[in-house]
């Protein structure tokens, strides 16, 4: 029986686990896990640090991960800065690849060795919302790396065995682009593309990208994508994401999009603003077809506000679309990433060590980075 590592490097602190507890609790393998973990937890917004803490303790059904890969996004900077639904102290990350190395006995379905991608939602199952099959709404909706559950930025992580998938082809960073692909995928769903509709994307971040293709997959025969002008335009041209590209100007986009309404004189069945900006979203509507959809996709801040005319919204019969994260998404999105029918190469163009946390955030605040990731390999 191979004993546990010493030290886990991580984001909080939990009560010390005796090794024979952790032995009897886990299956353990032929693999070297220690009792304790380094992590960098957030005691509250922007304040972190590394420390040790002991393994997560597993539950019934749960499985113990020792983490690849975990991506970092713009969530990650809202969570950092307070304005997301964080709960803190906390070890966030929840974009989560790893391999199994242990879990508890009732576990079925995975074996040592395994490697997974791990879904960072856990519902209660009988709230109001649950009851009435809209779990995503969950009143005691939980987040590993989010909101009351440790997540990825650590050694080793645990998660019920419900929400873990097995992945074989792709590597474990581009791994870390199935999650947000999942919360793709669930918006895809809420918007229900006809065949042969028109879509303009605003924006191309990760998450764009996946649901710019998503799209393609699902009915959509003409494609528009309209982001700033530079690494995440020409990106989406290598990823053959879309039909046409409206490079926007970053000093004056004006003139780029009176000719989207020239070359668009009915506008787009859908619309999806994914760049996060409220200014946009706001401006966005009116270039949504008479009987269309605007979707919104990005995360807003707290704060952000918008002003819509009533009357256009009645008399054009638009239909606005909120779409938040993802439930049940990740067997498909698994499938499309996994075979290579959506690409995944070069999204992710920044990795970091756990201990370069402070570097990685500011990847993404300068957007120096199109999607970044930790790994521990």
């Amino acid at each position: 029986m191979a004993s546990l590592p010493k030290t886990m490097k991580a984001l909080r602190q939990v009560p010390t686990i005796p090794f024979e507890t952790l032995r009897q609790a886990y299956h353990i393998m032929t693999v070297d896990l220690h009792i304790a973990t380094q992590v960098y937890p957030y005691e509250k917004p922007e304040d972190w640090s590394i420390v040790e803490v002991p393994l997560p303790t597993l539950r019934a059904g749960d499985v113990l991960v020792k983490v690849k890969a975990c991506g970092v996004c713009g969530t990650d900077l809202h969570i950092h800065e307070g304005e997301f639904i964080a709960e803190f102290p906390l070890i966030p990350g929840h974009e989560t690849i790893g391999e199994v190395v242990a879990f508890a006995d009732d576990v079925k379905g995975f074996k040592v060795g395994d490697r997974v991608a791990a879904d960072n939602s856990e519902l209660c199952g009988h709230c109001f919302y649950c009851r009435r099959g809209q779990e995503l709404l969950c009143e005691d909706f939980k987040a590993h790396g989010v909101l009351g559950l440790d997540g990825g930025f650590a050694e080793y992580a645990s998660y019920t065995q419900g929400r873990l998938f097995k992945i074989n082809n792709i590597s474990d960073v581009d791994a870390t682009l199935i999650e947000p692909a999942s919360c793709a995928m669930h918006g895809l769903e809420k918007i229900a593309p006809k065949a042969g509709s028109h879509a303009l994307l605003i924006g191309a971040g990760p998450t764009g990208l996946m649901m710019a293709q998503f799209l393609k997959h699902s009915g959509v025969s003409q494609l528009t994508i309209a982001a700033p002008e530079g690494s995440k335009m020409e990106l989406a041209k290598s990823l053959d994401a879309a039909d046409h590209y409206i490079p926007l100007s970053r000093s004056n986009a004006a003139p780029q999009w009176e000719q989207i309404k020239k070359d668009n004189p009915y506008g787009f069945d859908i619309v999806v603003e994914a760049s996060g900006s409220s200014k946009v979203l706001e401006d966005a509507i009116n270039y949504v077809r008479r009987g269309g959809k605007l979707v919104c996709y990005g995360v807003y801040p707290n704060s952000a506000r918008v002003s819509w005319a009533p009357s256009k919204i009645f008399g054009d019969e638009i239909t606005i679309i909120g779409s938040f994260s993802e439930t049940y998404m990740f067997p498909a999105t698994v499938d499309y990433l996994d075979s290579g029918k959506v690409k995944t190469k070069g999204i992710v163009n920044k990795v970091f060590k756990l201990e370069q946390w402070g570097e990685a955030l500011e990847s993404i605040r300068n957007k120096s980075a199109i999607k970044a990731a930790i790994v521990f390999d």
